[in-house]
Order: structure tokens, then sequence, then C-alpha cells
């Protein structure tokens, strides 16, 4: 999970850096940064995040990017194909919105695998 937590973490940053252009640009630099360095530290310092205090970060964080789904959801019909999320900003904001969900599910199932992992040998 360590490459796919660094190929999140580089996604995410290339993602929030993209967005500086936009009009609401600051709104989305962040919106996918915070999930980028989440990431990072999960694929570079998982002991921080395997912590209680960790955990409980990613898991709000988690809960935030389900209710930003809902949020962002994009009424547009067909909004998975190119030619309507590269016409629609609703649509691209939408699909972002599921991009950080799914980043953040992997986040939390690496935190929660290596506390288990961590819980096992403990008991060891």
């Amino acid at each position: 999970m360590r490459y796919v937590n660094m190929l999140f973490a580089a996604l995410m940053a290339l993602f929030a850096f993209v967005q500086l252009n936009d009009p609401d640009g600051y709104v989305w630099f962040f919106i996918y940064l915070i999930p980028g360095i989440i990431a990072a530290l999960a694929a570079f310092r998982l002991p921080v995040l395997a912590t209680a205090k960790g955990l409980g970060a990613v898991v709000g964080l988690t809960v935030l990017s389900l209710v930003g789904v809902v949020a962002y959801w994009p009424t547009t019909p067909g909004f998975w194909h190119q030619e309507v999320w590269w016409e629609t900003e609703t649509a691209r904001e939408g699909m972002g919105m599921m991009i950080v969900a799914i980043v953040m599910i992997a986040v939390l199932c690496t935190v929660w695998s290596a506390r288990r992992h961590d819980s096992a040998a403990d008991h060891a």
C-alpha cells in the first residue's frame, strides 16, 4: 500500500496545483492538498496516522470526503463522458470529490491494517 499511497499523494498534489488557475481554485487546492498530505503520511510516516488521534483524523476526513461526494454529486446526465466533464464544471467537481473519497478510503484501509497488525503483534 505504500506505493499506492505515494501515487495518490503525487496525484493529489498535482490536482491541487492545477486548480490554482480556477476562480474557486483556492478552495479546491485545499480539498486536494489535504488528502495528498494524508496519503504522503500513510506512505512515509504511517505510525503517526496509526495512533488513536491519527486514526480519528483519518476517519473524520474520510467521512467529510463522503459528505463531499454527496454534496457535489454531478446532476449532469452522462457526467462521466469526456465531452460532458470537459465542458461542465460541476461534473468535474463531483468527480474530483469521488477521487478524494477513494484516496481517503485507501488511506483509511492502510491505517486500519497497520493498527490491526500492531495490535496482533502486541498480543503475540
